[in-house]
């Protein structure tokens, strides 16, 4: 049940013919992981050999990834899991980890996976799209200019309560705004004045909803024109918030 911002701005103009046109503004994205605490992670960083250019947030137990990003292709990706309607047989279901890190090479799902459910969001400087599996139809979207949300149903579903409460008090960042971030954790702990049981909170305790994760890191990104820019920090205590340091 995680939660994921992200602002995709308004085409630049272009230019003059025989000339250059501005560069588009960066695509910006705050992550929030929910997790079972006892499943261990390693933070942001470069994690496989085979992918020497790849950074992410690995998942220790299945070797792939939450979130990954490959600066020098320009492309980011996360995954949030969300329900389905997949029935667990001979075949072992595979790990969703592996999507993000195929994600990142340039390869997105294109016919059903043999996964649980997820939202899986990437992000170039051209813009971001989000493939949505729920065990019975993949579907994939290319998101708008405009602040989204997404979270275990679709991309800003209003029937999710958190996307109800909080999708239009996230900004949107102009094309040279270094602040966006501050900004939006400013944002996410006001949201967190709710406590992490209301069920429109982002910062999150889902135990009383019958999953055993709770929140316990953030993660933001800039893919633009000028390469990309993620940063991770953690909660000091999961489900609860504290500020995060993002480095």
């Amino acid at each position: 049940m995680c939660t994921v911002i992200v602002h995709v701005p308004e085409p630049a103009p272009g230019g003059a013919a025989g000339e250059p046109g501005t560069p588009a503004p960066p695509v910006r994205l705050l992550a929030v992981r929910d997790e079972d605490p006892s499943r261990a992670w390693d933070p942001l960083g470069a994690w496989w050999p085979d992918r020497p250019n790849v950074v992410g947030v690995r998942d220790r137990r299945a070797g792939g990834a939450w979130l990954a990003a490959d600066p020098d292709a320009g492309r980011l990706a996360v995954i949030l899991n969300r329900a389905d309607v997949v029935v667990e047989d001979a075949v072992p279901l595979e790990s969703r980890g592996r999507i993000v890190l195929d994600a990142v090479d340039g390869r997105t799902p294109a016919t059903p996976p043999h996964t649980h459910g997820f939202n899986l969001v990437e992000v170039t400087a051209g813009g971001a799209a989000v493939t949505m599996w729920d065990g019975g139809s993949l579907r994939r979207v290319d998101l708008d200019p405009g602040i989204h949300m997404i979270a275990h149903d679709d991309v800003d579903d209003p029937a999710t309560a958190r996307i109800a409460a909080w999708r239009g008090a996230f900004d949107e960042p102009a094309a040279s705004d270094d602040g966006w971030r501050e900004r939006w954790l400013d944002t996410l702990e006001r949201t967190s004045a709710l406590g992490p049981v209301d069920d429109r909170a982002i910062v999150r305790d889902n135990r009383p909803f019958g999953y055993p994760t709770l929140s316990l890191l953030v993660c933001t990104a800039s893919v633009g024109a000028s390469g990309v820019d993620v940063r991770y920090g953690e909660f000091a205590e999961p489900g609860s918030w504290n500020r995060p340091a993002l480095r």
